[in-house]
């Protein structure tokens, strides 16, 4: 079972420490999102340098390219991309339900790559195999993300996402015990290092690490369908909680306090998508939640969309051409520290790859940090006067 130790409570909010093989994570945290086994624009060491604490990748990218038997074969996600810290992987299900023309079933899906349009077929087990072999410290099971506002639709892709991830639970069960193969369970063979006999084992492979898993709560808007989802999620053997289906901040506020209440409070919460509005992440720590992530901040980065406490500022906008001020003064990112918006404004206008870099550390050190100021907030009791000050600052209130 992941370990995971809470420090101080405040209502649903909690501070606390996730123990992974690749180190712990200080919650609550922002996972960066390493779709491709990267985040874009920036190197694992600006990552590290920036306050990042874990990264997040995204298993259906990690099947189309570059596969994943050449990330097992190169020792797992962390030491493919050199991120030397935790690991996530999410299931890929929001980007597969959202192609054209996936066919689901209660099987699993089939959708064709949008690469070359080559056909895959995705099971429950399969993405429990291929989370394995990429070798994270945490998966998220296999869901169902109806791509409906519809109540009946929604009730649908929740029994099947539960469905799911009894499916999820027993081939995680059975991988843990050492096997990639598809063979029926308990026909694994044990561990390399159990067949050696003297001398020290063999450099650890993905499969030979403990790896953990995080059940999936959906149910869409409807909170009804929400409690029954946590609940049943709650009901499994499983190491943690995925929060999914979330997309604007219009109401989560209120759904997360009721998964939350349900949830049991001694196994870890992340929330799946969502942190590219600063209100987000104060809505998911103050309801329950450990961690979070989102690929907006680094989006909106590349297209010059910039953080500041006073709101977001577009840099490519005229008004910078001679602003030769910090884009923060009170920021100690390496973009703040030492460059303009001047030159930020020159560095987009003339389209060079420079600007998407330094306008990424900035987003990404950005959402770290409020979150890193949350979780302190917590710890001095002091949240509620931080949100206020904050929010009225950032939305103009």
């Amino acid at each position: 079972m992941l370990k995971f130790d809470i420090e101080k409570k405040n209502g649903l909010m909690r501070v606390g420490v996730i123990h992974t093989p690749h180190g712990d994570i200080h919650t609550p945290a922002f996972v960066g999102a390493a779709t491709r086994a990267t985040v874009k624009a920036l190197t694992m060491k600006e990552m590290r340098e920036l306050g990042s604490q874990a990264i997040l990748a995204n298993t259906y990218h990690l099947i189309l390219r570059p596969g994943v038997d050449l990330i097992k074969e190169a020792g797992g996600l962390a030491k493919f991309s050199s991120w030397h810290g935790p690991t996530f992987t999410d299931s890929g299900g929001f980007q597969i339900f959202s192609l054209p023309d996936v066919k689901i079933t209660e099987e699993g899906v089939k959708f064709k790559s949008h690469i070359d349009g080559a056909t895959f077929e995705l099971t429950p087990e399969k993405s429990m195999q291929a989370q394995w072999a990429i070798g994270a410290d945490i998966h998220m099971a296999f869901d169902h993300l109806a791509n409906s506002e519809n109540y009946d639709d929604m009730e649908i892709a929740m029994h099947r996402t539960h469905a799911w991830l009894d499916r999820c639970v027993e081939e995680h069960k059975r991988l843990a015990n050492g096997c990639l193969s598809t063979g029926p369970a308990g026909s694994c063979p044990p561990p390399l290092h159990s067949k050696l006999s003297g001398g020290p084992p063999p450099e650890p492979s993905p499969v030979d690490v403990p790896q953990y898993l995080y059940a999936v709560v959906q149910g869409g808007t409807f909170l009804d369908l929400r409690a029954q989802s946590a609940k049943y999620c709650a009901s499994k053997d499983v190491d943690g909680f995925g929060i999914g289906g979330v997309f604007t901040a219009e109401g989560m506020a209120e759904m997360l306090k009721t998964v939350n209440r349900i949830l049991p409070e001694n196994k870890p919460r992340h929330l799946l998508g969502m942190g590219q509005e600063p209100i987000d992440l104060f809505d998911g720590a103050e309801n329950g939640c450990d961690t979070f992530d989102c690929v907006g901040p680094t989006r909106m980065a590349r297209n010059g969309s910039l953080y500041t406490y006073d709101g977001r500022i577009n840099i490519k906008n005229a008004k910078y051409t001679h602003d030769f001020r910090p884009l923060m003064e009170d920021c100690d990112c390496e973009c703040c520290k030492n460059y303009t918006r001047a030159y930020l404004h020159h560095l987009f206008k003339t389209d060079e790859i420079t600007a998407k870099v330094l306008a990424s550390i900035h987003n990404e050190h950005f959402v770290v940090s409020v979150v890193d100021k949350i979780r302190e907030s917590i710890l001095s009791d002091t949240f509620s006067d931080y949100k206020s000050t904050f929010l009225s600052r950032y939305y103009h209130k």
